[in-house]
């Protein structure tokens, strides 16, 4: 009963009191959750931003080549195929346009036999570097070009030796029908 009294004589009832009480825990609750909050957002813009440095920081000269493990493997836009490789616009007969022959890889990134065969690609370029030019094309940023050469199945292998026509393999080969192909077609041995 006293209770009661001290509310009443404040001016309160019971219901009043408990009522306000609530509204503060709610407002410092918020308050918990929004400061949460901000430092959740601060360390998100954090880790975004230390994503996308990362991804900007290989920045070739040539927007359409990017170079892979060591500079040995060339990735190529359609733009760069045209110049480095054969420009398929403005001839109608096969003219290479590179100096030494060259093995073009067609791959695409969810294709498991292509991910199976890039490290063996990748140690090939190291082994004939100097020899041999060894590129790769993503088919699904480079559709066009894809298109332009008939690509169907992945992946797929272009060798192209300096003076003759380039032969095409499908399929992930086994590293000693890559080197047989390259000392065939390429004529290096």
């Amino acid at each position: 009963m006293k209770k009661a009294r001290s509310w009443c004589q404040a001016g309160q009832s019971p219901a009043k009191s408990h009522s306000k009480n609530a509204i503060v825990e709610k407002i410092i609750n918020n308050n918990l959750n929004m400061t949460v909050m901000k430092k959740c957002f601060f360390l998100l813009i954090i880790m975004l931003s230390l994503v996308f440095n990362e991804c900007r920081a290989d920045n070739p000269a040539d927007p359409g080549t990017k170079s892979t493990a060591a500079n040995s493997v060339v990735q190529l836009s359609n733009d760069s195929f045209k110049k480095m490789i054969f420009n398929y616009e403005i001839n109608k007969e096969w003219k290479f346009e590179g100096n030494r022959p060259a093995i073009i890889d067609f791959y695409a990134d969810w294709c498991a036999p292509c991910r199976q065969l890039s490290p063996l690609v990748e140690e090939i370029a190291k082994e004939y570097s100097g020899k041999i030019d060894v590129f790769k094309v993503d088919t699904e940023k480079e559709r066009m070009l894809t298109q332009k050469l008939g690509v169907t199945g992945l992946p797929t292998l272009l060798f192209v030796p300096v003076k003759g026509k380039p032969q095409i393999t499908m399929g992930a080969l086994p590293k000693e029908s890559l080197v047989k192909a390259i000392n065939e077609i390429l004529l290096i041995k």
